[in-house]
């Protein structure tokens, strides 16, 4: 295959010159995988084109249709269900070249940009023009491409919604190489059927996004984290629909485990504010002013305190609220050398006690470590696998051998118990390659088939980030 696809590298040269396009193993090697923790789905490509605009990347669509040879878009590779491994026999396009910030249009509060700007430029972009993007996916240097591609999420999504909520446009290249606009700076679109919300979230398998238009907020003027310990989860959840019921929307409201904290707070020698109770909500507000702010502070700490709370405590400047988000935010980066996979289960938010004790219970059963933790509001539970035991501070390696073994059981299990409760596979990474096995039953086969269609319509040859999804 490599020997008859060097025949093609001298077209694919002329469309992005030499510069731009690698095809030794090391210079690709980098575009063999994205964040997912087995390397085993890694796969290498034939070639990376890197397009520098929007006319290169409808040439390469062309080119690819024409020679049958699969190309998989890529942003900035910080995925975690393979989304963007390279379909074998084919090629990557990445879009890193493509990174400008267009416009930021304060009169109609809207951004323009193309897809390989990072999150970290561009959230600094919008702050100089006194203005504010809500969404927030985890990793501030994931790609804004990718991040349309899988619908990103994010702790922010209770009260501001998901990036799909802040799409009012795309440019998009169609397989066959045709450029679309779809969209653009409005904020009401009943035109037709939503082609625009379709490319949202389909991980790059229907077209490949060249500019996105986002619609930008005023910024909050004051912002506090609170932080409340329960002796359990379930009264900790219970908290959410009181607060609904009381009139009271943060701006998010996570969930997370003593354990996974403890982890967090050796590796990184700093102290959660609370050390006592087992599992903590860490809820964030924002608003107009400091007075509102607070005078709401205070009213969700007399609704946790109705549900056990064994204290509330309130970061109310900068300093405090930066320690308690790096503490909570890594927690990922502490047990990353031992994490086998990051769950992404979505469940109706009253069912996450539930699940989260069958998380114990199977953790008890095959004797691994289940660390749990996600956006209690939003329903969104992250369970992160892991191959090893943190027990007296110091890590303890399960036997391969064993651990691979009783892994599929657990997974499997866990999602079983998340469709029994409503919930569904993914509600924010995507399905990729490694969650295939689990759409037809979250979604039914029939629905399945009929996303099998609309594949088919948008490319008929199959060419654009094969076997992902389904």
């Amino acid at each position: 295959m490599k020997k008859q696809f060097s025949n093609q590298l001298e077209e694919l040269s002329k469309i992005v010159g030499e510069k731009n396009l690698l095809t030794r193993e090391e210079q690709m090697l980098d575009y063999s995988h994205d964040e997912f923790p087995d390397v085993e789905i890694s796969q290498v490509p034939l070639a990376v084109v890197k397009p520098v605009n929007t006319h290169q990347v409808s040439e390469i669509m062309k080119w690819a249709n024409k020679t049958k040879i699969p190309v998989t878009p890529r942003g900035g590779g910080t995925g975690l269900c393979g989304a963007c491994i390279p379909s074998p026999g084919g090629i990557v396009l990445s879009l890193e070249n493509m990174n400008r910030i267009i416009e930021i249009d304060s009169d109609n509060r809207m951004a323009v940009v193309e897809p390989g700007v990072r999150f970290m430029d561009f959230y600094e972009a919008v702050e100089k023009e006194n203005l504010f993007f809500p969404p927030h996916p985890g990793d501030e240097s994931a790609a804004i491409g990718g991040v349309i591609a899988t619908n990103a999420g994010g702790a922010r999504a209770l009260k501001y919604g998901v990036i799909r909520n802040f799409v009012k446009g795309l440019e998009v290249v169609l397989p066959d190489g045709e450029i679309i606009q779809l969209g653009g700076k409005i904020l009401k679109n009943s035109t037709g059927y939503s082609l625009l919300h379709l490319m949202i979230g389909s991980e790059g398998t229907l077209g490949i996004v060249t500019k996105g238009i986002f619609n930008l907020l005023p910024p909050p003027k004051t912002q506090v984290t609170l932080i409340a310990p329960f002796d359990n989860l379930e009264n900790a959840i219970r908290v959410v629909p009181a607060l609904a019921k009381a009139g009271i929307l943060p701006m998010a409201v996570e969930f997370i485990e003593d354990d996974s904290i403890k982890v967090a707070e050796d590796f990184m020698k700093k102290k959660w504010p609370c050390q006592e109770g087992k599992a903590h909500l860490m809820i964030i507000l924002d608003g107009t002013g400091d007075d509102e702010v607070l005078n709401v502070a205070r009213q969700i700490g007399t609704v946790c305190g109705e549900f056990g709370a064994r204290d509330v405590f309130v970061a109310d400047t900068k300093g405090k609220q930066k320690e308690i988000l790096e503490i909570r935010s890594n927690i990922y980066e502490t047990i990353k050398k031992y994490v086998i996979e990051i769950l992404d289960i979505a469940l109706p938010p009253s069912a996450i006690p539930g699940h989260v004790d069958t998380v114990h219970k199977l953790s008890r059963e095959y004797n691994l470590w289940l660390p749990t933790f996600g956006h209690a509001a939003d329903g969104n539970v992250h369970t992160l696998p892991l191959r090893a035991h943190y027990r007296e501070g110091k890590w303890e390696e399960i036997p391969e051998s064993q651990w691979k073994k009783v892994y599929p059981r657990v997974r499997k299990a866990l999602h079983d118990d998340a469709r029994k409760r409503g919930g569904l596979v993914s509600g924010e990474h995507g399905i990729g390659l490694v969650k295939k096995e689990y759409l037809a039953d979250a979604v039914g086969e029939n629905v399945v088939e009929k996303m099998r269609l609309i594949k088919k319509v948008f490319d008929p040859n199959n060419i654009l980030n094969p076997g992902k999804i389904f």
